[in-house]
């Protein structure tokens, strides 16, 4: 299982939901490192068949860790940082123009 190689007490702790359930990780962490640290490892799932996938490459290349941010859909989660009070949620398939563009 995943685990973070940082002081398990360093860092500011922040509050943040994932499909509405609240957690909390740390400041400097990204998205994906912060649901992994909870535990969390699906936060997409495929277009076509619906099939579970978790953050992989951790690096931006592989797209696997995509989600929901405070209603943007396609965000990389390994490539963004985690901020204080952030709605982050499941991908469900892809997500259409006008629902990331609003």
């Amino acid at each position: 299982m995943f685990r973070s190689m940082r002081d398990a007490g360093g860092g500011t702790r922040l509050s943040f939901t994932f499909d509405g359930r609240p957690l909390s990780g740390r400041e400097g962490d990204t998205v994906a490192a912060s649901l992994l640290a909870n535990g969390i490892a699906i936060c997409r799932e495929t277009p076509v068949s619906g099939a579970p996938r978790a953050p992989y490459c951790l690096m931006g290349v592989c797209f696997d860790c995509l989600v929901v941010i405070d209603g943007v859909g396609n965000r990389q989660g390994c490539l963004v940082p985690l901020r204080e009070g952030m709605r982050i949620e499941t991908q469900h398939g892809r997500r259409q123009a006008e629902e990331v563009l609003g």
